[in-house]
């Protein structure tokens, strides 16, 4: 604890501009290796770890190899774990993916000259607040120990860490004078628990037991510690003003604010930061957690994540007095619980609701927080690039005023798995700010991704840009990348690459979803992509199996592109079968429908042997959080809404590419929908079918393994070829 409360003051200077001479404890070190050595495994090298001072701010490492050991040294655990990472990636042998990893022996000898990188910024951010309701609501130490090294080898040093919120929630509210029983209405099920936190509802799935925040707390201790011992920065919750209505019945003269969120469908209560609770209610729970988890330098707190914003309209005086004057409220509050916090917020609604987020009210909101003392994630760069195209929020609201910022991505939304996103904007798109006029305080480079174990190149690339201040030339990036993760790059994966990008990883869509993954008759179109280039370059991936196959890698993405190349098959029969149905062809329709099912079952079959895209696995670990078969069965309805329904109103917005989820819930529902269309009866009723699979359903139905998925993929691949426009 002392040694990481020393590093939390350089930390702390860091965000005020001071230039620390920090460098990698012997504790830190330590760390390194044990990752290091979780990552190498068998092919663990000759290592000697040392230390060097960060330059100007920013994280520093260095590697060579000197008499048949690598040398290396660290200005933090996270700068030696990276410089790690980046010298067995330089030699093509090793890659770290939430797919699996692959470790070759590597070379010690030949890399005499010493290599250095300075990452050109101090931070390294990671995770969206609703990732921990997409990806991570459910997982285990084992799991978090996974992701801490992910996070490690590609040199993320400050991840979002909310882990336990509502264990310290409740008992501040048990403080305050609140019963068990209006705590528990107020609390979520787990995967709903990042809208709670950002006040955009309450109630959904909850209460959650008591058990299930002993085991939070236990949990987060574990990742606390194991990301300090790391020297990474944590973001830790604070206090929103979000609180039960129960609280009036305490406080009387509380005057909540309704917050109202998703076109009024749901809604939280906000306790006013004029009124004197809120600084004893954030008082209390940064005392609470910092009692609990010991002293965290930075602090996230989001009061209005795409809520409209309770003031005057634009141009008036009132509005931006009142903003100024709710800014310097929190930061107050905060600052009475810790003196040297900093205040983090996220900078979604800057380009998502700009027609609120004005520079005038942007400015005024922040105006009276000390410029040290805050940063802002403006999350959500390539939004503003590809899709608002309304222009870089750094540079409408001129470097956010003096204001520390962190330039970041939002490659995913909801924990989407089909394919989108342009590889070149996120292999050097950074370069616009750290080269703007705007550039400002920059303190940072991140991603912000909603869920997480999809798209996984484009991870792997934006942690590299992270750590790089010139372009990076693409083609040769990727090639390195493909050696990485599968031991060699033929010919054929050149040109899966080529065009990957003239097609998915060409285009930004923020919403990617097949046609069957909405609900049936609702005639909306699918936004996945569906181009010609998409479905070539999976025929040129396919076609590099006799090379390649023996790579678990390989094998584990060839199913996932098997699936997404079936999946715009089956978009294209249903569009077909809905014409033939409006044109009374019932027997076409019919065929089409058997032809249907029958792909659908063959992506079910290839994802079953893919080691993330599967229902079984989700639903599993939901259950696993369970001590008592009541409590899991109501894990396992929240995994299954949050995946499906959502709330509703929220229908279909996760979309998973999921074995289970294809056999189980998109295929049978499609059927539903085809009752008193194609087969005798009533038409169905699909949202209380939907409605019924969440809330009474339980496991999955019964699959069986492929013994040769490798060449049922390439089958499938050749049947589906077939079917064009």
């Amino acid at each position: 604890m002392v040694l990481y409360t020393i590093k939390r003051l350089l930390h702390i200077a860091v965000a005020v501009g001071v230039s620390p001479l920090w460098a990698a404890t012997p504790q830190e070190q330590a760390a390194a290796r044990e990752v290091i050595a979780r990552f190498a495994g068998e092919h663990m090298p000759p290592l000697e770890l040392g230390s060097v001072p960060a330059e100007n701010d920013c994280a520093v490492y260095t590697y060579q190899t000197a008499g048949g050991k690598l040398h290396l040294q660290g200005s933090s655990g996270v700068a030696l774990c990276k410089g790690y990472y980046d010298f067995v990636r330089s030699q093509g042998k090793g890659i770290c993916s939430w797919s699996g990893n692959r470790h070759e022996a590597v070379d010690t000898e030949s890399c005499t000259g010493i290599t250095k990188r300075v990452s050109p910024v101090p931070y390294h951010y990671y995770l969206n607040v609703v990732t921990y309701g997409y990806t991570m609501p459910y997982w285990d130490f084992a799991r978090w120990e996974q992701e801490i090294d992910y996070m490690a080898l590609h040199g993320i040093d400050m991840p979002l860490a909310l882990v336990a919120t509502e264990a310290i929630s409740a008992r501040v509210f048990k403080r305050l004078g609140l019963t068990e029983a209006e705590i528990g209405a107020y609390f979520t099920g787990p995967a709903h628990l990042p809208w709670l936190r950002m006040g955009n509802l309450y109630g959904i799935d909850g209460p959650l037991p008591r058990e299930w925040h002993e085991q939070q707390i236990e949990l987060q201790h574990k990742i606390l510690r194991r990301m300090r011992a790391l020297g990474m920065t944590p973001v830790c919750p604070g206090f929103s003003g979000f609180v039960p209505k129960g609280i009036q019945r305490v406080v009387p003269d509380a005057d909540l604010v309704e917050a109202s969120w998703s076109d009024g469908a749901f809604n939280n209560y906000m306790l006013p930061p004029n009124h004197p609770l809120f600084a004893r209610v954030s008082t209390m729970f940064i005392e609470e957690w910092e009692k609990e988890f010991g002293p965290c330098s930075h602090y996230l707190i989001d009061s209005f994540n795409e809520m409209e914003i309770p003031f005057p309209p634009h141009g008036c005086k009132a509005r931006y007095r009142l903003l100024a004057e709710y800014g310097e409220k929190v930061y107050t509050a905060l600052k009475a619980a810790s003196p040297n916090a900093v205040w983090v917020m996220q900078g979604w609604m800057l380009g998502y609701q700009r027609r609120i987020w004005d520079p005038a009210t942007l400015s005024a909101l922040i105006s009276r927080v000390p410029n040290d003392k805050m940063i802002l994630l403006d999350l959500a760069a390539d939004y503003n690039r590809h899709f608002w195209k309304n222009g870089y929020n750094f540079d409408y609201h001129r470097g956010f005023y003096d204001k520390g910022w962190i330039f970041s991505v939002i490659p995913n939304m909801g924990g989407k798995c089909a394919h989108t996103g342009v590889l070149e904007f996120y292999a050097n798109g950074h370069l616009d700010a750290l080269h703007s006029a705007n550039r400002g305080r920059l303190l940072g480079i991140g991603m912000a991704p909603e869920g997480l174990e999809n798209n996984e190149v484009i991870y792997e690339l934006m942690a590299h840009a992270g750590w790089c201040n010139h372009k990076t030339e693409l083609h040769a990036w990727l090639r390195n990348y493909s050696i990485c993760r599968y031991g060699e790059c033929p010919q054929e994966l050149e040109q899966y690459w080529e065009c990957m990008q003239k097609s998915a990883y060409g285009f930004f869509t923020d919403h990617p979803r097949y046609n069957w993954q909405l609900r049936p008759g609702s005639k909306s179109k699918g936004t996945a992509c569906t181009h010609e280039d998409f479905y070539k370059a999976i025929e040129h991936f396919a076609a590099a199996a006799p090379q390649l196959q023996k790579s678990p890698l390989y094998r584990a993405d060839l199913m996932e592109l098997a699936a997404a190349y079936l999946g715009g098959k089956v978009e294209l029969l249903i569009t077909k079968s809905e014409q033939a149905i409006q044109s009374g062809d019932t027997a076409k329709a019919r065929e089409l429908e058997d032809t249907i099912a029958y792909f659908m079952h063959g992506m079910d079959a290839l994802l079953n042997t893919h080691p993330n895209h599967t229902l079984e696995a989700w639903l599993h670990r939901a259950r696993q959080c369970g001590t008592t078969p009541q409590q899991k069965d109501a894990f396992e309805k929240n995994a299954r809404r949050i995946v499906t329904i959502w709330g509703p109103p929220v229908d279909d917005y996760s979309a998973r590419i999921w074995s289970g989820l294809i056999r189980d819930y998109y295929l049978p529902r499609r059927q539903q929908y085809l009752k008193g269309k194609l087969t005798p009866g009533p038409h169905a009723d699909l949202a209380a079918w939907e409605r019924d699979w969440v809330e009474k359903k339980r496991g999955t139905s019964h699959y069986k393994k492929l013994r040769k998925p490798v060449n049922y993929a390439i089958k499938l691949i050749e049947q589906a070829r077939e079917i064009i426009p």
